[in-house]
């Protein structure tokens, strides 16, 4: 199962992110982008994930996955339920939410090392 603090020890590893506290929601962005954000409880975390697959992920694993609220429909982005994955997928989840977040050629250099 993961947890709040391995997901904000993953978060803080990655180049340049950083967390936020926003109105009693702690937040990572890169820049004044928002690649992960947990709900209040710190039960749910919402991650960037592209809108084209998120339907079928959410009917592939309703357990797992939700989709966000109405109002934010509009941006890359699905929540997931913590106690629902283990380390690996949420490993998976946030460093793919982080590339979407920060220039290409980061991305790349980043899990070239990660891979070695």
């Amino acid at each position: 199962m993961a947890t709040i603090e391995s997901v904000r020890a993953l978060a803080q590893s990655l180049p340049r992110s950083y967390e936020a506290l926003v109105r009693d929601r702690v937040k990572f962005r890169v820049g004044r982008i928002v690649f992960l954000a947990f709900s209040r409880d710190e039960q749910v975390m919402g991650v960037g994930f592209p809108k084209e697959e998120r339907a079928a992920l959410v009917a592939a694993e309703p357990e797992k996955f939700s989709m966000p609220a109405a109002s934010d429909l509009r941006y890359n982005w699905v929540h997931v339920r913590l106690d629902a994955i283990d380390d690996l997928e949420m490993h998976d989840l946030v460093v793919d939410a982080w590339q979407m977040a920060v220039p290409k050629r980061l991305a790349a250099a980043y899990l070239a090392t990660e891979a070695s």
